[in-house]
């Protein structure tokens, strides 16, 4: 991967709130917007501002898995103002609304603490807990685009 291409989204990482613009990101590394588009798309196989969105939702999916804000916070936590614009952008990545995602989230987590599973099942997949949760998360897992992500959901998800 070039290394133009690596320190974008290092700082795409540091910064999912995205304050920064295209423009000043080409500039950080010293090349024209349309430039840095056509190196980041052969690099990582989407454009620069489709990337920082499904960085900024799985940066809401983190936040609605480990805490109590509300899904107007954790849009404004991720960089959109938009509460309804958050929400559409979720569902379309995930399948799920934040709120459904989030209640799905929570249910299967005491479902686990009630079975004493703590989500651990045997190797084979018939632990106490029907695969419900593996069915869900290789749903979600489906819907996912970025491949880190989809590829921790499907290991867990065997487990």
């Amino acid at each position: 991967m070039d290394k133009r291409v690596e320190k974008i989204i290092q700082m795409m990482r540091e910064d999912v709130r995205g304050e920064l613009s295209l423009a000043e990101f080409a500039q950080s590394v010293n090349l024209s917007v349309w430039r840095l588009s056509h190196i980041f798309k052969s690099d990582v196989g989407m454009p620069p501002i489709r990337y920082l969105r499904l960085l900024r939702m799985e940066r809401a999916k983190d936040l609605l898995e480990s805490s109590f804000l509300s899904v107007k916070e954790i849009a404004f936590q991720v960089g959109l103002n938009d509460e309804s614009h958050f929400v559409r952008d979720f569902k379309s990545t995930y399948g799920f609304s934040p709120a459904l995602y989030r209640s799905h989230f929570k249910n299967n987590s005491a479902t686990d603490e009630q079975n004493g599973n703590n989500g651990n099942t045997n190797s084979n997949g018939s632990g106490d807990q029907p695969g419900k949760l593996r069915q869900q998360l290789i749903q979600i897992a489906k819907h996912t685009a970025l491949p880190s992500l989809h590829v921790f959901i499907c290991l867990y998800s065997t487990l």
